[in-house]
């Protein structure tokens, strides 16, 4: 497997990367800071720059990145701290280029980090996090009408603990938190695992081992989307 990774430089990407390169796979990791090279190259990880906020930065020109790579995963986030401008250029505006990438690249599999409680209402009516969640609304809506392959991951609070190997996972589930070295893993079993494509769900820390909770994830209400741009 050949996997991009976007946002290559953030703790879930560097595991997702350490984790494919450990078992002999591919990733490219595409960073917008060039000194962030070695980290990734320390990791296994080839490290690709490219600044996806940059106006003359577009999905046709990112093409030669993604080209020949298996699946991209999207994992960039403007980060706690930022204003609202850069949860559209980050957060949504970046997805949008991914998706274009993967178009002019061939590429037909997307996995996206997102994030919990999107379907509903804001759970805050702090500006900056309201913009955050119609921007990762609107990023994840337009990856399901992209045609492509995607499967969107809603990881909880995200912890630096040591990761457990297990979790629960569904459309929809309880807040809680969740080990970035376990969020990882769980992409690593979705892009194994071809009955997650056009599924959504939820994930925290829970009882049920990764890849049987992904294998399975499919079955449960509402995970799998049926939409106009279902390709299957």
């Amino acid at each position: 497997m050949d996997v991009v990774i976007v946002g290559g430089h953030g703790k879930i990407a560097r595991h997702l990367g350490r984790l494919l390169a450990q078992r002999g796979d591919t990733a490219r990791g595409i960073i917008r800071n060039p000194d962030h090279a070695d980290d990734l190259r320390a990791d296994g990880i080839e490290p690709v720059v490219a600044d996806l906020e940059a106006e003359e930065t577009t999905g046709e020109s990112l093409a030669g990145a993604f080209r020949g790579a298996s699946a991209a995963v999207f994992a960039a986030g403007a980060g706690p701290g930022s204003g609202k401008e850069r949860k559209w250029t980050v957060d949504h505006g970046a997805a949008v280029k991914t998706v274009d990438a993967c178009r002019h690249a061939g590429i037909d599999r997307i996995v996206v980090v997102s994030a919990m409680g999107l379907d509903g209402p804001p759970r805050t009516d702090d500006e900056v996090y309201v913009e955050y969640h119609k921007a990762k609304a609107q990023a994840d809506q337009d990856v399901r009408e992209s045609g492509l392959h995607y499967t969107i991951v809603r990881p909880g609070m995200l912890t630096d603990e040591d990761g457990h190997g297990r979790i629960h996972a569904a459309r929809q589930v309880d807040r809680g938190p969740i080990p970035r070295a376990d969020v990882a893993a769980t992409l690593l079993a979705v892009l194994d695992d071809p009955s997650t494509v056009h599924c959504t769900f939820e994930v925290v820390g829970g009882p049920d081992e990764i890849a049987a909770a992904i294998a399975t994830v499919s079955s449960k209400d509402g995970v799998r989307e049926t939409g106009a741009a279902d390709a299957e």
